[in-house]
């Protein structure tokens, strides 16, 4: 049998700590904790947020050049010498997160070297344009993405939904699914703290709604702000708790002023605030998975989600949670002054988001993954365009 030795090109994996890093970084951890060999090459920045898994080569990058997004870094370059690690190391699968230039680079060279290529879907890029009035290139990148994943022998997307989607965009071969999971034990209902609720301002009989995610407006917050407020002006107990940090947030602070802003969080502080919440309100529709849909499911909290790619897959419409049409504030309120008018829907719904989360343990979603990696060893190699 081929020795499994993985290099890793993505655009996200110890500058910014999001969906994307977090997950990577917890693949390559079990990765070498299963004595398989991984090398990443990626953009970092001299103090990055994540104290990250294995070994990184840096490649050349610069900030993202669009307005709200300049913590992220794009690749800008391939040069000889990371083209010379990378041949040293002599991976037996390229794994690409990203489709960026050092993305492209690796798959040529993939191709070139006849080493097998797989790649992953992580962020839906076509579901931003919006945001930042690029519609127009819309058909581009799609052209793009589809040249790009047709090469690679499987493409690993986080959820059902996300495959149906690129089906309709013409992506379809190879596809796997490889779901992200959870920490249950670390996020669970008994990190539920009564104490810390009022010691940030609420009262016992309040009803918490929660966002948790970065803090950029493409999230939805302006959806996840109008509808707490058109909620509390009728149900007064309603509160807003706000977790993250990012660019939106001094001025969602400015609009929101009501509500508690808990900064970034992370372990048993972030369990503590899902837990200590009585239901979670994402309206972002820009997911692939969602992991904070997971984490706040696996808290013990009913979810009032988009019903779109990603969340539809975590949340089932009248189980755990509503799902409510994306960027419609009024149906979103309607979902939330239900939930919040009826206390025995909140409980059961609670009851069914744990035991939907206990389906996501982690060691064996990326079990299946490796798995999956020793299958494509045995595959034909891409071809290239000639």
């Amino acid at each position: 049998m081929k020795e499994l030795r993985v290099a890793l090109f993505t655009g996200n994996y110890n500058h910014i700590k999001d969906g994307v890093s977090l997950t990577l970084n917890r693949l390559v951890g079990y990765l070498e904790s299963h004595d398989i060999p991984v090398l990443v090459f990626g953009p970092t920045i001299e103090e990055p947020e994540i104290d990250h898994k294995g070994t990184l080569i840096e490649i050349p990058s610069t900030r993202m050049p669009v307005s709200g997004r300049g913590e992220y870094r794009v690749t800008t370059g391939f040069p000889l010498d990371i083209e010379k690690q990378l041949e040293n190391f002599d991976p037996s699968l390229v794994h690409i997160a990203t489709p960026d230039y050092a993305g492209y680079k690796a798959l040529k060279w993939a191709i070139k070297n006849k080493v097998q290529v797989v790649s992953s879907y992580h962020t839906h890029f076509a579901s931003y344009l919006q945001y930042y009035n690029l519609h127009m290139i819309e058909f581009l990148i799609w052209r793009y993405l589809n040249w790009f994943y047709s090469k690679c022998t499987h493409v690993y997307v986080p959820s059902k939904s996300m495959i149906d989607e690129l089906h309709e965009h013409g992506i379809s071969e190879g596809m796997k699914t490889w779901a992200r999971g959870v920490e249950t034990h670390l996020f669970s209902p008994e990190k539920r703290d009564t104490e810390w609720r009022r010691s940030v301002g609420f009262k016992d009989d309040d009803i918490v709604v929660t966002f948790v995610s970065r803090l950029v407006w493409e999230k939805e917050l302006a959806t996840y702000m109008n509808s707490v407020k058109k909620v509390a002006a009728k149900y007064p107990r309603v509160k807003a708790l706000v977790v993250g940090e990012g660019p939106a947030k001094e001025e969602l602070m400015e609009q929101l002023p009501e509500a508690h802003y808990t900064g970034f969080l992370e372990g048993e502080e972030l369990a503590k605030a899902y837990a200590s919440s009585d239901i979670f309100l994402f309206p972002s529709h820009t997911e692939t998975f969602g992991n904070v849909t997971l984490e706040a499911m696996s808290s013990g909290l009913p979810c009032v989600v988009a019903d779109a790619i990603g969340s539809k897959s975590l949340v089932k419409n009248g189980l755990n949670g509503l799902l409510a049409e994306k960027q419609n504030l009024g149906d979103f309120a309607k979902k939330l002054e239900k939930m919040v008018s009826d206390g025995e829907l909140r409980k059961k719904m609670a009851h069914a988001s744990r035991d939907q989360a206990l389906k996501y343990e982690w060691d064996s979603i990326n079990a299946a993954l490796v798995e999956n990696y020793r299958a494509a060893l045995d595959l034909p190699l891409p071809q290239p365009d000639y």
